[in-house]
């Protein structure tokens, strides 16, 4: 039963912080004006989203607006619902639009969220080509692959920052400088990378970004995408021509502004919140291999975001790993989707060369500056002793180890 509650999964989303939650107060009660209303508290709340607008730009290294007097200017940062929007505006709304060229070719990775994938599935539909990109068993694009798919009709190049299941961060200089040489554009989902590692669009070569207020301890249903000066998209929204006309609706003044003051404190304290959640959950990771035979680290175990702490372990089942520990207090998340009716593994599990019935083992722990060494300690304890209590039960555990054979067939048979 529960003895503490000990929150693991901050990559699903994050506690807002309380200098996020005192910069929206104002924007939700006082200061409630339309932002494209003409009068006064119109024009307040206008002019604070382009100050929040200013921030996130900032934390980017976005070119700021030309006219620095234009308060109204949009400049290089567009404010959406949230990651997904912003990914479908970048991908859908870059292939529609003019600054595609007429080219036909995305190509994209096998690990990517599905708000890319199911956008690239669509757009195949309409008769564009796109290539999945293969990883590696820690789950880094092929960029010898990438090399090889490039051509002139290649358009888009997108592979997110870093990887939402198993925080493996990506090469994206590299990338960026190769989609460059065949006069592609480059995007890159970083819903789960920012705030969590140092991101400069100018320096890496980023053309297109797409990032959500949650994951840093911002508001949720708040998001961005970061569009490079010259690039010109098809709307994601058509209405009253909000934020450039491409995501049109009346703005979430109050969201905007919380993203905005979350990603700055993440950005300006990045170094320091990051080396003491690293420190967590270097603690984390060594505690469970040491403490679990027949367990695996998935990802790489070096380039990594800082919280992430993902594993699969043998002769286990993930959606009863996740409700026993939610029993006792722990909240973390599996790969395993039978929750939603579907019994194949996650597709990042299966990118990385993971066979069917170790994948199904699957547990990602993502640790945020909230939590403690005590929680840590908790955690341990708590998978081990879930883990044992598990295998004990399971068909295909026999004398202390796994029968991989009959975990096969049982898979089979499912």
């Amino acid at each position: 039963m529960e003895k503490r509650f000990v929150y693991a999964d901050n990559a699903a989303t994050t506690p807002l912080s309380e200098i996020a939650f005192n910069a929206m107060k104002p924007w939700l009660t006082e200061h409630y004006g339309n932002p494209s209303s003409l009068y006064r508290m119109g024009r307040e709340a206008k002019e604070a989203i382009n100050e929040a607008r200013k921030v996130v730009g900032k934390c980017l290294n976005a070119a700021m607006p030309v006219n620095e007097k234009n308060d109204y200017a949009p400049g290089e940062i567009l404010f959406t619902g949230g990651g997904s929007q912003a990914d479908n505006l970048a991908i859908r709304g870059f292939m529609h639009g003019p600054s595609s060229k007429g080219r036909k070719h995305i190509i994209t990775s096998k690990i990517e969220h599905h708000a890319v994938l199911y956008t690239c599935e669509a757009l195949e539909k309409e008769g564009y080509r796109v290539t999945y990109l293969n990883v590696d068993k820690e789950g880094r694009v092929d960029l010898e692959q990438l090399k090889n798919e490039l051509s002139e009709d290649t358009a888009l190049v997108s592979v997110m920052a870093a990887n939402n299941e198993i925080g493996t961060i990506q090469p994206l200089k590299q990338i960026s400088e190769l989609a460059h040489s065949v006069g592609a554009k480059f995007h890159t989902d970083a819903v789960q990378a920012v705030g969590h590692m140092h991101i400069d669009v100018q320096e890496m070569g980023i053309d297109m970004l797409s990032l959500a207020g949650h994951k840093f301890r911002g508001p949720r249903g708040t998001g961005v995408l970061y569009v490079k000066n010259g690039i010109q998209l098809e709307p994601l929204v058509y209405g009253g021509g909000q934020e450039r006309g491409l995501v049109s609706g009346t703005e979430n003044t109050a969201g905007f502004i919380g993203l905005a003051a979350a990603m700055q404190d993440a950005c300006e304290h990045l170094d320091e919140k990051m080396g003491y959640v690293k420190k967590l959950t270097d603690k984390l990771v060594k505690g469970i291999m040491e403490n679990i035979p027949y367990s695996h680290y998935t990802g790489d175990p070096v380039n990594r975001l800082p919280g992430t702490a993902s594993f699969v372990f043998e002769a286990i089942e993930g959606e009863g790993l996740i409700l026993r520990l939610d029993n006792a207090g722990v909240c973390g998340s599996t790969g395993s989707a039978c929750s939603t009716g579907s019994l194949d593994p996650s597709h990042v599990l299966m990118a990385i060369g993971l066979p069917h019935e170790i994948a199904h083992g699957s547990l990602r722990l993502t640790l945020g500056e909230q939590n403690t060494e005590e929680d840590v300690d908790y955690v341990i304890e708590t998978v081990t002793d879930v883990v044992k209590t598990l295998r004990s039960m399971s068909p295909v555990w026999e004398n202390g180890k796994p029968n991989l054979s009959a975990a096969a067939d049982l898979t089979a048979h499912h």
